[in-house]
């Protein structure tokens, strides 16, 4: 079968390079060149990515293969319709890889086209590594080879850039900027550079949301045969997405995204929407995955379609997590008939299982917040969420579902279940576990033991119909 190249994209148009782009991942690809492809679609943009390769491995020779060129397919639903859609994305003008195009890459500097830096180099890649130099070619790190980038605009009395990390990590345009910094000390980049650095570019925060499951290994023959040509980097993804920006509404005139009809939020302060995303997309994943593995459930769509955890979940969101949250209850609502849709996906096949893994450290951070919030302001225990708190000190016990965590975390437990009579007390007292001591919120281990007691004798489906 043909390989994608250019030869099966008639009269393609070469687009200026207007954004340089660190990661040439499934993420990236189905996220910001899939938006770059909508803006110039609509005569918006004009521009492509030129895409930097942050890793000495990765998909630069694949790509080149294809003429830089490949395919999103969006599956899901969407407004309750079926979606299952195929583009050829034109976006990525050219991947570099710093590690063998050293000088190539320095050159982006001088290219005044160049407006916007994007990136995603994982969780781990706005890092500092202090044995990073000026002199390395290139530098280890992502923040540390952005600094030579930098200093090189800068050194050709250029503008700077506008600058948005996606990786995830709370405040990440922060941070990156940070380190960012800190190169320049340690480098002795000079005052001049420092300020030409604070005052010439823009370091956003931002929140990125969309699943994009990648390339499609078990079904890729069948895309082939569908699409009539073989691509080796076609990716998958859902059709929801949205993208947090925080920065000025300026960016916006350079960057066209909501103009292009996108969901894209260009706000002051990003924390709501973090909170959102958190507490409404991955505290219910938390939740439903600790009681419905118990059900013998074993997948998101499974649990939507089963009329008693479908309850269970509207009222997880109506009840205890939407109040709480600092947005409009109305833009809530939405948001959160938009996840149940997410959750619906017939093409995901998100197993549970997977969502299981490190259920402690997820519950901390994705219900804990919004667990306390609801006592404090109501007075009294979030029933759904306490009873996914009695469901995960029941299934760390390890005889009815193998907990996936840190394996000190789990000998924690089995201590703890040593003695059933006070494990309720000892995990819930343990502030190493949770950061506080839950014994002091009143009624709650009174209840977990109610609650850990109802699933022995009845089940989670018993349970989750008394919430």
């Amino acid at each position: 079968m043909t390989l994608l190249t250019k030869k099966i994209v008639p009269n393609l148009e070469c687009q200026p390079e207007r954004v340089i782009q660190f990661g040439e991942g499934n993420f990236m690809r189905a996220f910001v060149d899939w938006q770059l492809q909508q803006m110039n679609q609509q005569g918006l943009f004009n521009g492509s990515s030129v895409v930097v390769q942050p890793i000495e491995q990765g998909l630069k020779d694949l790509l080149d293969a294809q003429d830089d060129l490949y395919t999103v397919a969006l599956q899901g639903l969407q407004n309750g319709e079926v979606i299952d859609s195929v583009e050829i994305m034109t976006s990525v003008s050219r991947v570099i890889n710093p590690y063998t195009q050293w000088q190539a890459y320095k050159e982006l500097a001088s290219q005044d086209d160049l407006e916007i830096i994007v990136s995603n180099t994982t969780e781990a890649g706005i890092a500092y590594h202090k044995e990073d130099s000026l002199a390395a070619m290139p530098p280890k790190s992502f923040p540390a080879k952005l600094t030579v980038l930098l200093h090189e605009r800068y050194k050709l009395g250029k503008k700077g850039f506008i600058i948005i990390p996606c990786e995830l990590i709370d405040r990440n345009g922060d941070k990156l900027k940070e380190i960012v910094l800190q190169y320049a000390t340690d480098w002795a980049l000079g005052h001049d550079f420092v300020t030409w650095l604070e005052t010439q570019n823009t370091f956003c925060c931002s929140l990125v949301d969309r699943i994009v499951p990648g390339f499609p290994r078990d079904t890729a023959q069948d895309f082939y045969d569908k699409l009539g040509y073989e691509d080796k980097v076609l990716v998958t993804a859902e059709p929801f997405m949205v993208w947090v920006i925080e920065g000025p509404q300026t960016i916006m005139t350079a960057f066209p995204l909501q103009k292009a009809g996108l969901n894209v939020i260009v706000t002051e302060d990003m924390t709501p929407y973090r909170e959102r995303k958190v507490h409404l997309l991955n505290g219910p994943h938390t939740a439903m995955s600790i009681l419905a593995r118990l059900a013998g459930l074993d997948t998101v769509e499974a649990v939507m379609k089963d009329l008693d955890f479908r309850k269970y979940v509207d009222g997880l969101f109506t009840d205890e997590l939407i109040p709480m949250i600092d947005l409009p209850i109305s833009e809530l609502v939405v948001f959160a008939e938009q996840v149940k849709e997410r959750f619906l996906n017939p093409f995901a096949n998100h197993q549970l299982s997977a969502i299981a893994l490190n259920t402690v450290s997820k519950f901390v951070a994705r219900l804990l917040p919004v667990f306390n919030q609801y006592v404090d302001t109501k007075n009294a225990l979030p029933k759904h969420m306490t009873a996914a708190l009695a469901a995960l000190i029941l299934s760390y016990r390890g005889d009815k579902i193998v907990p996936q965590d840190d394996e000190n975390i789990i000998a924690t437990f089995n201590k703890a279940w040593e003695d059933p009579e006070t494990v309720v007390v000892t995990i819930l007292g343990n502030v190493d576990l949770w950061g506080q001591d839950l014994t002091a919120i009143s009624d709650l281990v009174a209840q977990v033991k109610k609650d850990i007691a109802l699933l022995e004798t009845a089940g989670a489906r018993v349970l989750i119909k008394k919430c």
